[in-house]
């Protein structure tokens, strides 16, 4: 198994090292050629109005948008989240489109506002998620066919809709790898 971590912007080699430490191949994604013989596709947290406007530079919207469609898992963490959504409140920046869900950038407020918490997150079992918040976004609304799989302070931070998940905050930063095991399986 090979998957792709878009490598804009962001915390692309967090994840590729998750990836590593569960025993699969990550690579590197910035160019459209380098998608061809991937199973999935990680965007990670960053900057969504850069990595969405890198991904318009480097015409990479439509050939995710088609893996997409044709069933191939994208996993979206934090700005990855925000690019994945339909609509991105008060913003047109580019972005994916994918997901029926409406995004709050920044929703929990500024840098030094970031924080960490235990999430309770059923599909990952009784044990809860230490997740890190940074900048962080979270779904004001979600419709079927997504589903939320996490809240925090009422609010959706973490959703699946068939074969893409996001999730607000960063899994990449934890040794916990549930979250990458449970996207790995989406993958199988």
């Amino acid at each position: 198994m090979k998957i792709g971590v878009l490598a804009m912007q962001g915390a692309f080699r967090e994840h590729i090292a998750s990836l590593a430490a569960l025993g699969v191949e990550g690579v590197e994604i910035r160019r459209e050629r380098q998608l061809e013989d991937i199973d999935g596709l990680i965007i990670p947290g960053g900057e969504s109005t850069t990595i969405g406007k890198l991904m318009v530079d480097f015409n990479l919207l439509e050939p995710i948008r088609e893996l997409a469609a044709e069933g191939m898992p994208l996993f979206g963490t934090c700005a990855g989240m925000v690019l994945l959504a339909r609509d991105i409140i008060g913003s047109d920046q580019p972005r994916l489109g994918l997901m029926h869900v409406s995004v709050q950038r920044n929703a929990f407020g500024r840098q030094v506002d970031s924080f960490e918490v235990d999430l309770e997150i059923p599909v990952l079992g009784e044990e809860p998620f230490h997740a890190v918040f940074i900048r962080a976004p979270y779904l004001e609304r979600v419709e079927p066919p997504a589903e939320s799989l996490a809240t925090f302070m009422g609010k959706t931070v973490m959703a699946r809709q068939g074969n893409l998940l996001a999730t607000a905050f960063h899994p990449e930063l934890t040794n916990d790898l549930r979250i990458h095991r449970y996207f790995l399986e989406m993958i199988k």
